[in-house]
């Protein structure tokens, strides 16, 4: 039984520290604390510090980075480690996001690095797998998600897999304004906890994203496998996000 719903916003390559304060004091102004969820905000590396500021009074908001290299330190040009995100403020990390595997060129063996450099430095990773349209297509959804989930968490400690969030992701649904029905989402999610409970992890929120708004959240939330929803365009009006996460709250169970 997963205690928590998880409301996470990825803000990607948007909203300076300014920006992020102004938007922190309105999101502040329209959303109050309720039980059995948890907001997440994932801000461009730049505006983490000013972000975690602004929320700190919030015990039910926690601030991530979306990226990290899996090197504590390093001639690592333009990358941010783990103990740099953490002392920003960071409390969680994005992993795997379909952006830095197929615009970035990240593979499934850097994923698994960044994840084990997360765990280590006891920050909360949120490890997103989803599949691309043409694989969709060619019915290779489980195959896809299951070998990226598979690969990022071998030899990790099932104690360790616990502390994981998972993100299902498909990548033909972000940003696109299509988004998987509840019931194909959901099927996935199945097989997601499958795969999860065999490793021994089974106190993982698994979230939906792609394409995620105010209406179709209810519908999504309303299926027992889906945990949560990792937003992004969605979530970077503060009064929009606001509306999003009043629409779950509707069937937050």
């Amino acid at each position: 039984m997963i205690a928590r719903t998880v409301f996470a916003a990825n803000w990607k390559m948007h909203l300076g520290p300014q920006e992020a304060r102004g938007y922190a004091e309105r999101f502040l102004a329209a959303v109050a604390p309720r039980q059995g969820r948890e907001l997440v905000f994932f801000p461009a590396s730049v505006s983490v510090e000013a972000a975690a500021g602004a929320f700190a009074g919030r015990s039910d908001i926690r601030v991530g980075i979306q990226d990290v290299h899996w090197e504590a330190k390093g001639a690592f040009t333009g990358a941010v480690s783990v103990p740099m995100a953490a002392a920003a403020g960071a409390s969680c990390v994005l992993i795997g996001h379909s952006e830095r595997r197929h615009v970035f060129g990240e593979t499934d063996e850097d994923t698994a690095r960044k994840l084990r450099a997360v765990l280590a430095g006891g920050l909360t990773p949120f490890l997103c797998v989803g599949e691309k349209l043409p694989e969709r297509e060619a019915h290779q959804t489980e195959a896809v998600v299951l070998r990226q989930l598979r690969t990022a968490c071998a030899g990790i400690a099932s104690g360790d897999l616990d502390r994981i969030v998972l993100a299902y992701e498909p990548v033909w649904a972000i940003g696109t304004g299509r988004t998987a029905t509840p019931d194909d989402a959901a099927l996935v999610h199945r097989s997601l906890r499958g795969a999860l409970d065999v490793l021994g992890a089974r106190h993982v929120p698994v979230l939906y994203g792609g394409s995620v708004n105010g209406g179709n959240i209810a519908g999504l939330l309303a299926r027992p496998e889906i945990n949560g929803v990792l937003v992004g365009g969605a979530s970077l009006d503060p009064a929009v996000w606001a509306d999003v996460i009043q629409a779950g709250d509707s069937v937050i169970r």
